[in-house]
């Protein structure tokens, strides 16, 4: 077994806590960092169906994506949901950590994996969160196809290569696909910014009607592959990272990501 510090350590070294956004809640959020650890279950939520996987497990700690704490707590109701899991997962002595917003720009983080997975190359920073030193840190990526395609045959690789259901798509005038952005989750705010950046199309999550009118108005794109879809990709590549930097310290550890979690919205034909 490892401490939770070593963990967190490497956590650190994959996502550095310096990327976060302001208002984000990365970190360790319940738990202790002296307690050893020796299974690691990867998530993208600390939902009910994460939890119970974790303590059927055996798992020592997760480290999920989303911050199993976001805001304030002013009372621990276990009557209510987030006081219920967090009442478990005391009682079983599982630590939680997030790696949020600092996974997004990280690179190898979610937005890399996700332009990896739709074959973008000559990937350049999409919206620009740090700049030092000669280093540009960004939330989403642009990338180019090897060749262009049309936005209903790019629509399709999309679906397949996220393995997801559906995907939704805003075409616009006959426009065919080369230059594309990307932002894991929900990156409608960006719309304007991937316009800017000349996008054919622009890949995220939640996109709402007008957001999707307006780019598709100025002559771009929109495919909405989902929240879950764009981000969950991420998971397994974190699980190998973690493994990685964590193969050199004295002590077994399993990494393992979840089988039980799923996108909170179904699809009804």
């Amino acid at each position: 077994m490892l401490s939770c510090q070593l963990i967190m350590n490497a956590l650190e070294r994959i996502a550095p806590r310096r990327l976060a956004e302001d208002w984000d809640n990365p970190g360790l959020l319940v738990g202790s960092y002296a307690q050893k650890i020796g299974r690691v279950l990867v998530a993208l939520d600390v939902d009910d169906a994460v939890v119970a996987e974790a303590v059927e497990r055996r798992a020592d700690m997760i480290v999920a994506h989303h911050p199993a704490i976001f805001r304030g707590i002013k009372q621990l109701r276990t009557d209510l949901p987030l006081g219920k899991r967090l009442a478990v997962l005391v009682t079983h002595n599982i630590a939680v950590a997030a790696a949020h917003t600092n996974l997004d720009v990280a690179r190898g983080g979610v937005n890399d994996v996700l332009a990896a997975r739709l074959g973008l190359e000559k990937l350049s920073a999409f919206v620009i969160t740090h700049q030092e030193a000669g280093v540009t840190e960004s939330i989403g990526r642009v990338g180019t196809l090897p060749t262009p395609m049309s936005i209903e045959d790019f629509a399709r690789t999309v679906k397949e290569r996220l393995g997801v259901s559906h995907v939704r798509l805003a075409a616009a005038a006959a426009r065919p696909v080369r230059r594309v952005a990307v932002c894991g989750g929900a990156g409608a705010d960006f719309i304007d910014d991937a316009m800017r950046r000349s996008a054919d199309v622009y890949v995220t999550g939640d996109v709402k009607y007008h957001d999707a009118q307006r780019a598709v108005e100025q002559g771009m794109h929109i495919i909405d592959a989902g929240h879950f879809g764009t981000e969950s990709p991420v998971l397994p590549a974190l699980a190998e990272q973690l493994r990685t930097e964590l193969a050199s310290e004295r002590g077994e550890i399993e990494i393992f990501v979840t089988n039980t979690q799923r996108d909170v919205f179904d699809v009804i034909l």
